[in-house]
């Protein structure tokens, strides 16, 4: 390893580190602030952060981790047959396998009537705490989104995403590993459970 190498790596790590400490909360402001640690003027991409972020948590956790990723995995399918007309598909670190203290579970679900889901929660006793529309520009297109935030039997955070069906299948970049958003559903999330509970969806 050369010393720009190194250095990279250091950048990376400190960054990751800020990350899993909450001393920063965004990947970007956890770069600049490593960087300028180091006093390097280049930043890390999000995937080498992402790398070793996994790799401080799996230190720190050890195989408590992985239990942990299986409980949550358990309590999304549980949510995700509860929302089974909506579509949803299991995305985020329950996804990834890549999961850590403070984690929560994320689902997307496809619905142009939102409020119902929240009336299903309600009735079938999940905790919800609050839920808000969110709207966001990507390239001059504007996109909106319900979200939908709670908390499990287990008291495991919980978020749900609603989108519009016209969505429903439509390829979704990950801004963080800069790979497809795959996500499981629940035939794929069940075969998981069953053979490689704790697999990780890395690229």
């Amino acid at each position: 390893m050369n010393n720009i190498d190194d250095a990279r790596s250091r950048v990376s790590r400190e960054a990751a580190t800020l990350l899993y400490f909450g001393a920063e909360k965004e990947y970007r402001q956890a770069k600049l602030k490593a960087a300028k640690i180091f006093c390097v003027h280049f930043l890390p991409t999000n995937l080498e952060i992402a790398l070793e972020l996994d790799k401080i948590s799996e230190e720190k956790e050890g195989s408590a981790r992985k239990h942990h990723l299986i409980v949550m995995r358990q309590e999304a399918l549980k949510i995700m047959k509860l929302l089974n007309t909506y579509y949803p598909l299991l995305i985020g670190s329950v996804w990834r396998g890549t999961a850590r203290i403070g984690s929560d579970i994320d689902i997307a679900i496809y619905t142009d009537q939102p409020e119902q889901v929240l009336k299903l929660l309600k009735i079938s006793h999940v905790k919800v705490q609050r839920s808000c529309w969110m709207r966001v520009n990507k390239q001059g297109t504007t996109f909106s989104s319900y979200h939908i935030y709670a908390e499990t039997e287990t008291k495991i955070s919980l978020e749900i995403v609603a989108r519009s069906i016209d969505e429903a299948g439509k390829k979704r970049k990950c801004e963080i590993y800069g790979d497809e958003i795959k996500g499981l559903k629940i035939p794929e999330l069940e075969k998981l459970l069953k053979g490689n509970a704790t697999r990780q969806f890395l690229p």
